[in-house]
């Protein structure tokens, strides 16, 4: 049965060495973030995930849910007393304003809980990370009736969140919905259609659920531009909250998966289901993307965290898998070495730290701007946040759930034949880690995102900035011999990308299809480079805290030697391959476009 610990110190580290989240003091819910608070929060959070969802992580995976006749769904044995522990510690508040009830901390550290939470338990996490995502919506753009009576509960998590976007003929593009909204005399709409793939859609956990649905108001343009949002509860609530009449809001089925089987994924009819518009007529995706775009970044720590539990259950098996001899000699009295030994072993090891440690270095980052973008004093540095989040969102989300299923697939190859065995854990992962590629924004549209908006974005501003930083950090290193091997992978790293970058603003305009035949290709090329940057930021600082003069010592020190280890690794191993990416992308679309329609 698989394992997993939250990894707490690794995440001490860049909060307090790396990021230095003390030096934000001015920004609200900084202040009273003391590294004393910080630890003791991260404790308490490892404690509920380590002991009570980690377990309960193949139980949701073997039981499933259960639908029944009067469409209502029963979740997996144990998860309802665990989601009233969740709920009764206060965590899904802790980002949230204390006006509606949450703890007013910083966003960065929920990310942290995030993390923790899907890698003991991605199925269970679900059922509150939604819930999230529609109150950040709610908050920005419902209006105060409507945020006076759901926000403080789903804050709560008395009520949980869904969103409802995706019909059996429409995914990305939204343009073809067909749920219509028929507007009411009393103000509400009457909104009726089909969505599918609703994750959380019904549930035994909370009292009632909170649908955010897209439809077109009858009468309204057609395509993107005529969609609209809209809440729509399981139970319409009176002005004090206590429960009324349920809505016509039914759950028709539950989706029968590859994986998250924990988690009641819904095809959600609405029959005339009363619901309330949020935000502006006709400007529903903008209302929308606000919980999109946190749920993508949300995506995106899904990856890391089921990357960071295949690794430490891959290397705990490792050391206790025999086979074969080391190749310079063996290295144990038993009848043979542990598989740890073995090259090919330790280079998917090494490699399943390298982008995990990297892209959790990424995600702290981009945390601290996604509260700088909110509640910074100094509009300019909101300004830079929110191009930072513009720009790396579709990085984030799309470069670590890839990774993130590769480390899953590594430890699966790892145990061998006993990775495709169930009892094990690691098949689950692979199965789990798989949806993160395609949910929120499939892992290729999240490519087209950043090649055709975002690097063009304000006149490529974002992208400018954030080559001037990486060019600063490595002018300023250029002589420091400890980082030697990272700035000069670094340098040609980022050469790569601006040069790729460059080519793709030059042939796109002369050849449309450039864009999508490269798009893939150049996201990956971002994605190594920037997480080279946060192997050299996390390097620096672990050497410089190894070297000082009273030292560390124990646990501390070889977590630090272990930093300067792997990111040697990603530095000498896995960022020079920016290069083939370049030469791939320099091909064009000629190979990728030749081939007919007909002759697939």
């Amino acid at each position: 049965m698989a394992t997993y610990k939250s990894p707490v110190q690794d995440y001490l580290f860049l909060l307090n060495d790396v990021f230095h989240i003390e030096r934000h003091t001015d920004v609200p819910g900084y202040a009273e973030l003391s590294p004393d608070l910080v630890e003791a929060t991260l404790t308490e959070a490892a404690k509920l995930c380590d002991n009570v969802l980690a377990p309960l992580n193949r139980v949701g995976d073997s039981e499933g849910c259960t639908r029944h006749e009067d469409g209502s769904v029963t979740t997996p044995s144990g998860f309802k007393e665990a989601f009233d522990q969740f709920r009764d510690g206060g965590w899904n508040g802790l980002k949230f304003p204390e006006e509606y009830g949450g703890q007013g901390l910083p966003s960065v550290l929920a990310g942290v809980l995030t993390e923790f939470l899907s890698g003991s338990n991605l199925s269970f996490w679900m059922y509150s990370g939604l819930t999230q995502g529609a109150v950040a919506a709610l908050l920005r753009h419902a209006s105060d009736d409507l945020k006076r009576l759901y926000v403080p509960k789903m804050v709560a998590c008395e009520w949980t969140g869904t969103m409802n976007l995706t019909e059996p003929h429409a995914g990305t593009d939204l343009g073809l919905l067909r749920t219509r909204a028929t507007r009411q005399a009393d103000g509400s709409f009457a909104i009726t259609g089909t969505k599918i793939f609703i994750s959380a859609g019904e549930h035994d956990l909370a009292e009632n659920i909170v649908h955010l649905v897209l439809a077109r108001i009858e009468g309204a343009p057609s395509g993107t531009h005529g969609i609209s949002l809209f809440l729509v509860p399981k139970f319409i609530p009176a002005a004090d909250g206590s429960l009324g009449s349920r809505n016509a809001a039914s759950c028709g089925s539950i989706e029968h998966k590859m994986g998250i089987h924990g988690n009641s994924t819904c095809v959600m009819n609405f029959d005339g289901a009363t619901g309330w518009l949020v935000g502006e007529e006709n400007r529903g995706l903008n209302a929308l993307f606000t919980m999109m775009n946190e749920a993508r970044l949300g995506t995106g720590m899904h990856g890391i965290a089921i990357g960071e539990a295949a690794y430490q259950n891959a290397a705990a098996y490792a050391h206790e898998r025999l086979q074969g001899r080391a190749l310079a000699g063996r290295k144990t009295d038993k009848p043979a070495d542990p598989i740890v030994v073995h090259g090919d072993v330790r280079r998917m090891l090494m490699t399943m730290r390298a982008t995990t440690e990297g892209a959790r270095a990424l995600a702290v980052w981009t945390g601290i701007q996604v509260d700088l973008a909110a509640r910074a004093a100094d509009p300019a540095v909101r300004e830079a946040a929110e191009d930072h989040l513009a720009l790396l969102t579709p990085v984030i989300k799309a470069y670590s759930t890839d990774t993130g299923f590769a480390s899953a697939v590594m430890a699966q190859q790892i145990f061998g034949g006993h990775g495709y065995i169930v009892e094990n854990g690691m098949e689950q992962f692979v199965r789990d880690a798989r949806i993160n590629q395609i949910y929120e924004g499939a892992n290729g549209v999240q490519a087209m995102d950043l090649v055709g908006r975002k690097l063009g974005l304000n006149g490529g501003k974002p992208m400018k900035a954030f080559v001037s930083e990486v060019e600063a950090w490595l002018h300023s290193r250029a002589d420091k011999e400890t980082l030697a091997v990272h700035v000069k992978a670094l340098e040609a790293g980022l050469g790569d990308l601006t040069q790729a970058a460059l080519w793709l603003a030059k042939h796109a305009g002369e050849d449309p299809e450039v864009l999508g035949a490269c798009a893939y290709d150049f996201l990956n090329l971002f994605g190594l480079v920037v997480l080279g940057y946060m192997w050299g930021r996390m390097c620096e600082v672990a050497g410089e805290k190894l070297a000082g003069s009273m030292g560390q010592a124990g646990q501390a020190s070889a977590h630090l030697s272990a930093k300067l280890a792997v990111g040697r690794f990603y530095a000498e191993r896995m960022l020079p391959e920016t290069a083939m990416l370049l030469a791939r992308i320099k091909t064009g679309a000629g190979a990728t476009m030749a081939l007919s329609d007909e002759a697939f």
